[in-house]
């Protein structure tokens, strides 16, 4: 694959603008865009960098994070703090995903989309109020293993670390997390499936593929 050096400023631009005339495959009023990647990609600074060129060009958008909607502990650490199996499969909350977040989203839907559910820190409900993205507002959803479970994204964008890059910016109490990160890239193949791929093992210098 083909990268072409880019600042995250032009790369936000460039992403902004081509999500501008992005259909949805169902015919929804709400383009849905994955921002994929490890937490030591800076999944979230991306889709937080989109969503402001896109509100600068008039268009309204929704950037959310799975770690708001992780399970409770007591599912998620069922079988340990440092389980790889229950991080790859069973840390997030999939089913509240569709339902709180691309259910309203469908067509003929309300667009009324929670932000998030779990307060992992607190362990318990967010309470956080419904936000209602108006018709062609663009929802950004980031966070790691995204491309796995079948979410009816329009567009994919996956931030990609080398294995080296990755194990040297995951923190020392994350590390346990890597060889899921490794069975995803065997199994998902995210930089083959995803339409967008930006490499960051360099942060100060991101590349992409156009």
């Amino acid at each position: 694959m083909r990268l072409e050096p880019i600042t995250w400023e032009r790369l936000a631009d460039s992403l902004a603008d081509r999500l501008l005339d992005l259909k949805t495959a169902d015919g929804g009023a709400w383009p849905r865009v994955a921002v994929d990647g490890a937490p030591a990609g800076g999944t979230g600074e991306l889709a937080g960098r989109v969503a402001d060129a896109l509100r600068l060009r008039g268009r309204s958008a929704l950037v959310i994070g799975t770690e708001g909607f992780l399970r409770p502990a007591s599912l998620r650490l069922e079988y340990g703090h440092e389980d790889v199996e229950a991080y790859y499969s069973g840390w997030f909350d999939t089913g509240a995903l569709w339902r709180e977040v691309f259910g309203p989203l469908d067509p003929g839907g309300t667009g009324r989309v929670l932000p998030d559910l779990w307060d992992p820190a607190a362990d318990r409900a967010t309470r956080s109020p419904y936000v209602e993205l108006p018709p062609g507002g663009v929802l950004l959803l980031h966070g790691p293993l995204l491309l796995g479970h079948w979410f009816p994204f329009d567009l994919t964008v996956h931030v990609r670390l080398s294995p080296g890059a990755l194990a040297r910016r995951t923190p020392q109490d994350a590390r346990w997390t890597l060889p899921a990160f490794e069975r995803y890239e065997r199994e998902a193949d995210p930089a083959g499936a995803a339409d967008v791929v930006v490499r960051a093992d360099d942060p100060r210098h991101p590349a992409w593929n156009g």
